[in-house]
């Protein structure tokens, strides 16, 4: 295994992983028009891969996952990681290339209304309200 694909794998376990609560690459990574995305069941656009499925949040094309053929992947290379920041289909997590981490949805206020938005796609209903700790 080479480097590269080794540093693809990394971290491809299954495990807890803290999310982050900010990103500087946000301001420059979203498109301003995420009010309509396309559903969860939309396969890849290069393969037509249907599951483990990602959509770019710049430009909102959906590509697979690392774990499938990589078009997300290469997607973001190929842009310069301008289109650095993607949501997940499967678990609806946010992966951001240029910082190597998911970011809480949930507590970033700009991805806070697409996480809802593909939530309902996704589940047919809003989120449940998170309870407030005791």
């Amino acid at each position: 295994m080479s480097d590269q694909e080794g540093e693809e794998e990394y971290g491809s376990e299954s495990g807890w992983v803290d999310a982050r609560s900010w990103c500087d690459h946000l301001a420059s990574s979203l498109s301003e028009d995420l009010g309509q995305i396309p559903g969860p069941d939309t396969p890849c656009q290069t393969c037509q891969h249907p599951t483990e499925n990602w959509l770019c949040l710049s430009c909102k094309q959906v590509l697979c996952s690392r774990f499938v053929n990589k078009h997300m992947l290469h997607h973001s290379r190929d842009t310069n990681l301008t289109h650095c920041v993607a949501l997940s289909f499967s678990d609806l997590s946010v992966w951001c290339f240029s910082c190597d981490a998911y970011l809480d949805p949930q507590l970033i206020p700009q991805l806070r209304p697409l996480h809802q938005l593909a939530y309902i796609l996704k589940f047919g209903q809003p989120p449940p309200i998170p309870s407030p700790s005791l």
